[in-house]
């Protein structure tokens, strides 16, 4: 019986901008997605049968499940009749604008094309992931990406590995349904950040001017619902952080630095709501 080990990376948004609704009830994005090492552990075991199972029991084990979803998408395809059990062990939080649910799906469509050898391309892996989630295709490529449309445009970026942040998610859940249900972009101007300077200040390796001009559109949502969240973004830069941003629609919030002291006084600061210590990586 084969079986195959993966890993499903985290990630953040080092910049959201919503540019536009879309008529399907889609909004058309412009982003800066960057992975962190903060992972999913998942196990596919060849089965006769689709069988997720998972250690978090917030989880669906059912069809809701995105890497249930994976499964389907490809057998269907492919016209495979064959099964697979995935067992999921959860370390990214849930809910939590990390792309939890979207990475693991990623690494399923990656890993059955391993197991199963079946010689999909990235790219074609890419056209059935955006048909699961809006970030799986970024999942599946990974590192650091610019990323528009609804999110199935991605554009290789220089590497921005190797830089420390701190991850906070309060305890609250946030459904992205909800933030963009209630985005009125006439009132979130001020939230449109410039992602040409980011692109920039990426290209150059400036972490300073990066983290001072990173924005999220739907910050003007979730923060207006959760001020704790915006309350959070504050102390992380009093205590030390260049910059403070959510990742996603919510709620998680990181921060960036470009030393260790002044992670770690801000961690020992913000021990009760920082979950996370990581650093950004290109897989």
């Amino acid at each position: 019986m084969k079986d195959l080990h993966i890993k499903a990376y985290a990630k953040i948004n080092l910049s959201l901008d919503v540019i536009s609704k879309r008529e399907d009830g889609y909004h058309n994005l412009n982003m800066i997605m960057q992975q962190i090492d903060i992972y999913d552990e998942l196990t596919l075991i060849e089965s006769n049968d689709i069988i997720v199972e998972c250690d978090n029991i917030k989880i669906p084990t059912d069809s809701r499940n995105l890497v249930y979803k994976a499964w389907k998408a490809i057998t269907t395809k492919y016209s495979l009749e064959k099964g697979v059990r995935i067992i999921i062990n959860k370390n990214i939080p849930v809910a939590a604008g990390l792309a939890g649910g979207s990475s693991d799906a990623a690494a399923v469509l990656k890993g059955l094309n391993k197991l199963w050898q079946l010689g999909i391309s990235d790219q074609e892996l890419m056209n059935i992931g955006i048909e699961i989630g809006a970030d799986v295709p970024y999942c599946i490529s990974g590192g650091t990406m610019q990323a528009e449309g609804i999110g199935e445009k991605l554009t290789k970026l220089d590497s921005y590995k190797g830089k420390l942040v701190l991850i906070a998610k309060p305890d609250i859940d946030v459904s992205t349904a909800y933030v963009y249900g209630n985005l009125d972009l006439d009132k979130a101007q001020s939230n449109h950040p410039n992602i040409e300077k980011i692109k920039e200040y990426i290209r150059v390796n400036d972490i300073k001017s990066l983290s001072k001009h990173m924005g999220n559109t739907l910050e003007s949502v979730t923060i207006c619902k959760y001020p704790e969240i915006n309350a959070i973004k504050q102390k992380m830069v009093e205590y030390g952080a260049l910059g403070s941003l959510m990742s996603g629609s919510g709620p998680t919030v990181f921060g960036l630095f470009d030393n260790e002291k002044d992670l770690d006084n801000c961690y020992h600061k913000l021990k009760n709501t920082v979950k996370y210590v990581a650093k950004t990586v290109t897989i």
